[in-house]
Parts: structure tokens; C-alpha cells; sequence
């Protein structure tokens, strides 16, 4: 079992804090030696300690940040070691020397401000953050502290070029476990260097009632952006998957898809020219309730936009491996 990015230290054992911790929505549960089954009891929880899931010494190491060896102990283990660091007096420069060497670390977080800092750690952060708080109130401000980070990216307005309409095709509709408002939806495109942001179905319209929840976000084919700056298929999202919500001014936040449907429906393509001068394509279900977002959070519908209108969309460079950003040539077109 990989080591979860966000974990709860209880030590000593207490219930309230456990709760508070498991209902924050935290990945583990780091508990004293003969209280997994405690903790277990209050939930379906990854739990650290002898008995657990996880286990010192086994699946990761602790050691307080106290001097040079300690950084030097670390940056010489082994690369896939996981280590908990409890940091000293907040000291930042040991832990950006081992996140540049590409160590996995997470450090002890105490306060909000302790979890700021440690995140943006040579602006790409440690590996993962331990959450420690004596009581359920703090618990719970460490642990929104800590998902309120946003995954921001970078829109840009496009120029719609031509909207095709096309036969059928399987589209897929992805119901997310989030209320989207406003502008949000997720980023979509044939390509990984150009993606769409497709609004959810939110606005009110006089054919069906508003799925606040639901993307209707392309073919099955598609591109989405999911959390941690990766891609993946509209075609691999199953009940479970996280993926990437993004309003118009691009802050993004992680949520997780609840359904996917996928159904044939009649499909449109439409082509826009980015600031960069590149062409890029999105293939959407041709309805009226499916809708792009413009500049300034407008949400036209498919069935109104025409060459000449503006539309959301990422740009970057296209080349992906298995979802992940990768330097090689490629052409995607």
C-alpha cells in the first residue's frame, strides 16, 4: 500500500479527534500501538501504527529534523523510502534540500500556517502533510486547512474557427459527488494541449431540470484533466475518480465522480485557435444544454456558438504518458 498523502496523528488516542479527522475526510489515521481496531470502529480508515495497515518501519520511517545528519540520514536512504518528519522551530531550507532530491516526505503540520508553509516547499511541496492537533476543533481546521489547496491553471481565451456537426457517438456525462456552480466544470479536449472547459449542467433552461452535479463533458475519446496536473479519459472515469473542477478564472479544486454514463447521442466538433496560434478541438454531445465557458464566465450554449466567439480553454504542450507531462515530440491533430 502506497503511503496517503494526508494523514491524522492521534497520539495518544482520542476518540473525538479521530472523528473529527475521519469526517474532515483525512486519507490515514496515524493511532497508538493496539488502536486500530478502535479507530476502524468509527469508519473505513487506513490506520498507521503495529497493527495497522501501515506500519513503522515497514512502509515508512520517523525522525525529528533536529540537525544536518538527520537531513543526511534521509537524503540517503533509499529513493522510494517514505519518511514523517517532525520539523524544528518550522525550519524550511532542510525541506526544500529533500524535495529537491526528490525525497517523499511528510511533515508534522500543527497549525494552518504550518500547512501553507510546508505546501508550497520550493512551490511544489512535500509529498504529504501529518496533521497534529490535541483537540476535534483544531483537527478540523488543520484538515480544511490542508483541502482548501486549489490546483490552479492557466485559460486563455480561444477563437472558435468552425462548429461541425458530426454523427453518432458515445459521450460521456460524468455526475461528480460536488454541487457545481457558476462557471465551473472540467477541462476537455481531443488533445493535451488544448482543453475546453465545458460548464456543468447548471443554468436553468426550458428542456430538462439543471444536474448541478453532472458534466456533460465529450466523447468517450477525450482528454480530461484530473488532480496532480495529470490527464486521463473520459472512458477510464469510474465511480471513485478524482477529477479537475476549474472556474473561469482557473482556480480548480478535486472532486469525485459518484457516476459515469456513457450513451450514443448525435455529436458536434468544434475547432478554436489559441493565443499561440495552434488549433485545438473539442467533440461535445450536440444539445442545447451542453455549454462552453467564455470570457468573463459566459456560458453559451453549443447550439449558439458560431466562428467568431470566444471560448475557455488551457493551453500547453501537447505529450502525455499515461497521463503524465512528458518532453518528446509528438503532434496531435
Amino acid at each position: 500500500m502506497s503511503l496517503p498523502r494526508l494523514i491524522a496523528r492521534v497520539v495518544p488516542w482520542d476518540k473525538e479527534v479521530a472523528v473529527a479527522a475521519i469526517e474532515s475526510g483525512v486519507d490515514a489515521l496515524w493511532v497508538p500501538d493496539g488502536r486500530a481496531s478502535s479507530a476502524r470502529e468509527l469508519g473505513r480508515v487506513v490506520t498507521a501504527c503495529a497493527e495497522g495497515d501501515l506500519r513503522e518501519g515497514t512502509d515508512f520511517r520517523v525522525t525529528r529534523m533536529e540537525g544536518v545528519e538527520d537531513e543526511t540520514r534521509i537524503a540517503g536512504s533509499p529513493p522510494d523510502a517514505a519518511w514523517i518528519v517532525f520539523p524544528r522551530d518550522r525550519e524550511i531550507i532542510p525541506l526544500e534540500n529533500l524535495v529537491a532530491w526528490g525525497r517523499r516526505i511528510l511533515v508534522v503540520a500543527r497549525t494552518p500556517a504550518d500547512v501553507s508553509l510546508y505546501r508550497g516547499v520550493l512551490e511544489k511541496g512535500v509529498y504529504g502533510l501529518v496533521l497534529d492537533a490535541g483537540d476535534p476543533a483544531g483537527m478540523r481546521t488543520l484538515a480544511a486547512a490542508a483541502r482548501t489547496g486549489t490546483e490552479d491553471v492557466s485559460l486563455v481565451p480561444a477563437r472558435v474557427v468552425g462548429v461541425v456537426p458530426l454523427g453518432m457517438g458515445d459521450r460521456v456525462c460524468v455526475d461528480t459527488c460536488t454541487w457545481i456552480e457558476g462557471s465551473r466544470g472540467m477541462l476537455v479536449g481531443n488533445g493535451s494541449a488544448g482543453m475546453f472547459l465545458v460548464c456543468a449542467e447548471n443554468v436553468p433552461n426550458p428542456y430538462v431540470l439543471p444536474r448541478p452535479f453532472r458534466v456533460n463533458a465529450g466523447a468517450v475519446h477525450s482528454y480530461c484533466r484530473v488532480p496532480g496536473g495529470r490527464t486521463a479519459y473520459l472512458s477510464e472515469l469510474v465511480a471513485g475518480s478524482g477529477v479537475l473542477l476549474v472556474d473561469d478564472s482557473g482556480g480548480g479544486e478535486a472532486a469525485w465522480v459518484g457516476r459515469a454514463k456513457v450513451e450514443r447521442r448525435p455529436l458536434v466538433l468544434v475547432r478554436a485557435v489559441g493565443p499561440s496560434g495552434n488549433e485545438h478541438s473539442i467533440v461535445l454531445q450536440n444539445a442545447e444544454t451542453i455549454r462552453l465557458v467564455g470570457p468573463g464566465g459566459a456560458t453559451p450554449s453549443i447550439a449558439r456558438i458560431a466562428a467568431g466567439d470566444e471560448v475557455l480553454l488551457m493551453e500547453e504542450r501537447a505529450g502525455r504518458h499515461f497521463g503524465v507531462a512528458v518532453e518528446e515530440t509528438i503532434r496531435e491533430k
